[in-house]
């Protein structure tokens, strides 16, 4: 047997030897990055002496920043750099801002940590928290170099062949199963070892981590096909309003009588109905002045084709819809608190073996697993079984049981923070929040097992709905938009938060959100963001009413 290796000298590119190397890329980025991020909460208290408000606000904007910029990635990608330099761009970045995290470990600091006595403590010094900025900036920019275009990447190597004969199918099976068992391993072995080993070591192997993970995509940089950015996307979708404005005096009587720009194989006739003012922007008022002998727009800026316009509309149209999800990742991102919670509860299993308090979120993760292996193999064939038909459900109704879900979770959670406060009270704990309370930590379960359903439905159901109801042409935004409703969350949760905090500490009380989770009021919090949620899932089904039946619902509502 002849034994081909996995990178020859022949000039052919791309194909499937180069995936490998792609996938290896990613699921160490996101190894070395999961494996910072549950933990954080309590370096910056402990370390940096940041109180927990404060803490938590600078890692829901690290998360908003790190969520946002594979948005920015993929329009700076398809539109401009390629997918090539913006996943080494990425990488690079990343191992830097990974490095300079590390070297915050290693500087001796003046300051004591804010559960000591403050008499002589100092706050950070400005090059201090530079340094720390800077490396959270750096790791968002990174995030978005490398999550923006890696999948699209690994499959711009593949040919027809490639995905006739199923390496196309294996290629997605496998860069999704890494990520995840990437993902597990950062939030369970990373945080055992920063909490058994400390911060120097637990910060240290991140970098090495991400310098495998830059070094696997550049090794196989001559093997590559690299595709160059060609379409503007972010001016062909501000052309529409900009054109609709532009023409706000053209009379639209009928679409009959209109006589509107069609581009070649162009896939609408005519514009819809709906959101009637913006079919302006695809009126012709002037042939010859308004069009190039080619038949093409003289001044795309006045005049859009009838896709352009359609397009244009799918997107403002989802955007009701689109916004209901920003509640549940407000509930998602509460995470730092189950930290600090987890870390005042009994984690013991067994005598000799204690969960670290950061890998509590892993419990989420496994369950969004078991909720869709469940819902696939046993909830539909049953369901399907007793109708006599295929019986799924469909994207909205994934959705709406998700944002249920959510609220169930947070709720669930409040209880059980009232339950342990209480505990903490009797116990003797109110001025000692490192105090471990007489309360196992699998309390906080319920609440991980109905956000993983949350994650599984609404999340699963977010994409589907924006796959499906957006244009092919938009598929990179489709696939983009969810992680820019996480954002949003990420910043919405910081405001709350710091209202929150404000108006509650007011008189000289002590906030809820008080440094001293025994003192506080974790749980009023938590019945707060659950009557926002709650609100939030009634707005949801007015949304989806207004929004009418999903394509192929009308033809196929019946097996649904």
């Amino acid at each position: 047997m002849i034994k081909e290796p996995l990178l020859n000298n022949n000039t052919a590119k791309g194909g499937f030897r180069t995936l490998p190397f792609i996938i290896v890329n990613e699921a160490f980025e996101k190894l070395a990055s999961y494996g910072l991020t549950p933990n954080m909460i309590l370096y910056l208290t402990e370390e940096y002496g940041m109180q927990n408000v404060a803490a938590t606000n600078l890692i829901l904007l690290w998360s908003a920043a790190s969520n946002f910029t594979p948005i920015l990635g993929a329009f700076l990608a398809d539109s401009y750099v390629g997918r090539y330099w913006m996943i080494g761009f990425g990488s690079i970045a990343s191992l830097l801002g990974m490095s300079l995290l590390w070297l915050t470990t290693m500087i001796p600091r003046s300051r004591a940590p804010f559960h000591e006595s403050t008499d002589n403590s100092s706050s950070p010094t400005a090059i201090e928290l530079f340094v720390l900025y800077s490396s959270f900036a750096l790791m968002s920019l990174g995030a978005g170099g490398v999550r923006s275009s890696s999948l699209a990447f690994g499959a711009d190597q593949l040919s027809k062949r490639d995905k006739d004969v199923g390496i196309y199918e294996s290629y997605f099976n496998w860069y999704y199963a890494t990520s995840g068992a990437a993902v597990l391993i950062g939030m369970t072995l990373m945080v055992y070892i920063q909490d058994k080993m400390g911060w120097k070591v637990g910060f240290g192997i991140p970098v090495i981590l991400m310098l495998i993970s830059a070094a696997s995509f550049f090794l196989a940089s001559r093997f590559y096909i690299k595709i160059k950015g060609k379409t503007d996307l972010f001016s062909g979708i501000a052309q529409v309003p900009v054109a609709a404005y532009r023409n706000r005096h053209v009379p639209l009587s009928s679409q009959v009588t209109c006589d509107f720009h069609h581009e070649s194989e162009s896939r609408c006739l005519l514009p819809s109905d709906k959101l009637r003012f913006l079919n302006k922007a695809c009126i012709i008022k002037n042939p010859q002045e308004d069009l190039t002998p080619g038949g093409r727009a003289s001044h795309p800026w006045s005049l859009c084709s009838v896709d352009k316009v359609e397009e244009f509309k799918a997107l403002i149209r989802i955007v009701p819809i689109w916004t209901t999800g920003i509640m549940l990742s407000v509930n998602m991102s509460q995470s730092s608190f189950l930290v600090l919670e987890a870390s005042s509860m009994d984690r013991h299993i067994t005598s000799g073996f204690e969960i670290p308090a950061g890998s509590f979120g892993t419990f989420m993760i496994v369950c969004i697993i078991l909720w869709i292996a469940l819902y696939e193999r046993v909830i539909v064939p049953l369901a399907s079984k007793v109708r006599g038909r295929t019986t799924r459900l469909d994207v909205k109704h994934k959705i709406g049981v998700g944002l249920l879900s959510s609220c169930i979770a947070i709720a669930s959670l409040a209880v059980v923070e009232s339950f342990r406060r209480k505990l903490a009270i009797k116990e003797g704990f109110s001025d000692d929040p490192k105090a471990v309370v007489n309360m196992s930590a699998l309390w906080l379960l319920p609440r991980q097992i109905f956000d993983g359903l949350a994650e599984a439905a609404n999340v699963v159901g977010q994409n589907e709905f924006y796959l499906s109801e957006l244009p092919q042409s938009m598929s990179s935004i489709a696939s983009s938009i969810s992680g820019l409703g996480m954002s949003v969350a990420n910043l919405v949760a910081s405001l709350i938060l710091s209202i929150v905090d404000n108006v509650t500490e007011r008189g000289g009380k002590a906030s809820w959100l008080s440094n001293n989770i025994n003192k506080g009021h974790y749980d009023y919090y938590y019945w707060l963001i659950f009557c926002l949620s709650l609100l939030n899932f009634l707005y949801f089904l007015h949304c989806s009413k207004a929004y009418g039946p999903c394509k192929g619902e009308k033809e196929e509502g019946s097996d649904e």
